[in-house]
């Protein structure tokens, strides 16, 4: 029964990371549409937020017939609940992923009102993130999940430098209104992965101690 267990456990925790790499594939098409202007890349991007979805329930689907059919004990439930959790915040991911697309289509007939460089860069920390996390998940490594919670400070910094920076263009000419507006959400998208990869960190944490961190 238990070797059943952590064999189906193996299979789902595949699952995870291939949905893990969907994910963060549709984060850098969507900030890549953006840079490029491409809005066949974007709407590709909100096409495939679809099949997160199924996923997602595929995976919620598989976690509820193993608790059914194993009947876990505390340690093991432990581990289902967090995944089932995790699989929760990579489809959230997947939605602002779709969100920034959705943003790049509606300021595609306007010439970029600055050269890119915080959003990208924001933009490479958060997938790193989010990689580490499930590396920690996959590990169930403790201290890196501790780690990566704690750079979640540097993401929220760069937001609030990207707001400024884009207040300050609408202030002084406003015809940049609509897009610099659009390029704030999409940063304030970008901190919101961010948020969810620490929210993988803590959920590794728990899941390994059982005691609840908060970053």
């Amino acid at each position: 029964m238990r070797k059943s267990f952590h064999e189906s456990i193996k299979e789902i925790k595949k699952d995870l990371l291939k949905m893990g790499s969907m994910v963060e594939m549709a984060i850098h098409k969507s900030i890549e549409s953006l840079k490029e202007g491409d809005l066949e890349m974007a709407a590709n991007v909100i096409k495939k937020d679809d099949k997160i979805d199924d996923f997602e329930t595929a995976l919620e689907e598989k976690c509820t017939k193993l608790i059914a059919l194993q009947q876990p004990v505390a340690s093991d439930l432990r581990v289902i609940i967090v995944i089932s959790k995790l699989v929760t915040d990579l489809e959230r991911i997947g939605d602002y992923a779709s969100n920034i697309a959705n943003q790049v289509l509606d300021i595609a007939d306007e010439p970029l009102v600055k050269p890119l460089i915080d959003i990208p860069r924001m933009t490479e920390i958060v997938t790193r993130r989010l990689r580490e996390s499930l590396d920690a998940f996959i590990n169930m490594d403790i201290e890196q999940a501790k780690r990566v919670a704690r750079e979640d400070e540097e993401i929220d910094v760069l937001d609030k430098q990207i707001m400024r920076e884009l207040i300050t263009f609408m202030l002084e000419d406003p015809s940049t209104i609509k897009q610099a507006t659009s390029l704030m959400f999409i940063s304030r998208f970008l901190e919101r992965i961010g948020d969810h990869s620490t929210n993988v960190c803590e959920r590794v944490i728990y899941m390994v101690s059982g005691v609840r961190e908060n970053y």
